[in-house]
């Protein structure tokens, strides 16, 4: 999982560094992942066979995806990278309350009131990003509609891995994927006529670099990346695989740091917002750790009632 997680720290680099728009990219990306595990899956000619309401499952989640990517990716554009991992951050919040309302549990009002703390790190960017050095060659609508793509980019992750998490245990990893990212790429070139209609002057093709770092994004954050999460899934509960994405924006945030030098385009407001968000987090890792403590002793005291 932590692999994964590292791979996926470059997405948002590369989604930066691609010159071409979110849904050309999404598109590409999507192409590219379903094709090399569709000729993996051929070759190998071993995969499972997926139920046919199980196959209804992952081709909304595909959509999810599209939509989840969609959103990231022109969380970057309209904003930058930092802004867009930042608020990825969030995805472990939405899973405590998403993940009980999928799979039939329960919401516990500590971890609304933590869900609370991580918006209002989202609400302190929106805020005070007036205040940024950068914010001279930044427009502020598109800040902040890249800002709430970037919000709504986690939600869609939160409801998606959970309900990923019963189709990981039950089937293998590639299958899933694939069908996953077939059903994102065919939802994504319904749309792409209507959005060349919207942007006819927007380049479809791409140029230089952009071969490789589709490659790279395609393959290697993808294909590789999505199929050990999904079988990382297999041992971890959503919650857990949610708070191990969460190092995600760490490396995320730092490669931009490096290579963009978005730090000269951020204000206090965001690193004060940063801050609520990954307290957010913290809150919430100590507050599973102590629930799984609990029901191991509620375990542990009803097999002892049991076998007395």
């Amino acid at each position: 999982m932590h692999l994964a997680v590292l791979l996926w720290g470059f997405t948002g680099i590369l989604g930066r560094a691609i010159s071409l728009s979110a849904p050309v990219l999404v598109w590409y990306r999507m192409l590219l992942a379903s094709a090399i595990l569709g000729g993996i899956i051929f070759l190998r000619r071993k995969g499972d066979i997926i139920e046919r309401k199980d196959r209804l499952k992952l081709i909304g989640i595909g959509v999810m995806y599209a939509i989840h990517w969609l959103c990231f990716y022109g969380s970057i554009k309209l904003a930058n990278a930092s802004i867009a991992v930042v608020c990825l951050a969030t995805a472990s919040v939405f899973i405590a309350i998403f993940d009980p309302l999928i799979n039939k549990g329960r919401i516990k009002a500590a971890e609304l009131l933590i869900g609370g703390i991580a918006l209002g790190g989202v609400l302190c960017i929106y805020l005070l990003h007036r205040d940024a050095p950068g914010n001279a060659t930044q427009p502020m609508k598109h800040f902040r509609l890249g800002l709430w793509l970037g919000l709504l980019a986690a939600v869609i992750s939160a409801v998606f891995t959970a309900f990923n998490k019963p189709l990981a245990e039950k089937y293998t990893a590639r299958p899933l994927v694939f069908w996953e990212m077939i059903s994102g790429f065919a939802f994504v070139s319904c749309l792409l006529p209507f959005y060349f209609q919207w942007q006819p002057g927007e380049a479809f093709l791409p140029t230089g670099w952009d071969y490789l770092w589709i490659f790279l994004l395609g393959y290697c954050c993808t294909v590789w990346g999505q199929s050990l999460a999904m079988a990382a899934l297999k041992h971890l509960s959503a919650f857990t695989t949610t708070i191990s994405v969460n190092l995600e924006p760490v490396y995320g945030i730092i490669l931009a740091f490096l290579i963009f030098r978005e730090n000269a385009q951020l204000g206090y407001g965001f690193y004060i917002g940063m801050i609520l968000i990954f307290l957010s987090v913290s809150l919430q890792i100590i507050l599973s750790i102590r629930q799984g403590r609990e029901r191991k002793k509620a375990l542990r005291s009803e097999l002892l009632s049991a076998n007395p």
